[in-house]
């Protein structure tokens, strides 16, 4: 499975017993949803490998302590440290109203308070501080943060985002 088609979970941060078991940071406002998970795919050098899970659980509310098949020792789970863990998009909860998956509005157009088409979304820039709307206006980029006070309406079905954008946002990039 590629990459592109999954989404990040999470890291393993550190081990957890001698018996091989490893602490997970997940990258989620509820990681009591990924509990009942059988597998994880774990980015290593030779690309994404499933691993199948044993037992999991929550470990102080933000961790997950997990036991993978075939993971039985201390030197085992050394080797699984500082690795990503991936799930395929499918697994993704839905989510619904305004809220979004940075994956879900590529490709959808961003419309102003005053009906008119600014562009298409090409990508979420998520790398700085604040995530970005990064826009395909006729060539040219525009950035404009990713917010809720901004997001007045997400169409799925017309795939549009609209947005109601402070007075001059827009006219730094003319």
């Amino acid at each position: 499975m590629l990459k592109e088609d999954c989404f990040f979970l999470g890291t393993i941060v550190g081990k957890y017993s001698f018996k091989g078991e490893v602490l997970a940071k997940l990258d989620t406002d509820n990681p009591d949803q990924y509990m009942e998970i059988n597998s994880v795919l774990i980015d290593t050098s030779l690309g994404l490998v499933p691993h199948f899970i044993d037992r999991s659980q929550l470990h102080k509310s933000s961790l997950m302590r997990v036991k993978f098949e075939g993971v039985d020792s201390e030197s085992e789970a050394e080797a699984l440290l500082k690795k990503d863990l991936f799930l395929p998009l499918e697994m993704l909860p839905p989510l619904k109203g305004n809220q979004f998956y940075y994956h879900e509005v590529t490709g959808f157009s961003a419309i102003d308070q005053f009906e008119i088409n600014i562009g298409t979304i090409k990508t979420v820039n998520d790398s700085g501080p604040q995530p970005l709307f990064v826009i395909d206006a006729n060539g040219s980029e525009i950035l404009i943060p990713v917010h809720d006070d901004f997001i007045k309406e997400l169409d799925r079905k017309e795939q549009k985002i609209h947005l109601d954008l402070p007075d001059g946002l827009l006219d730094i990039f003319k």
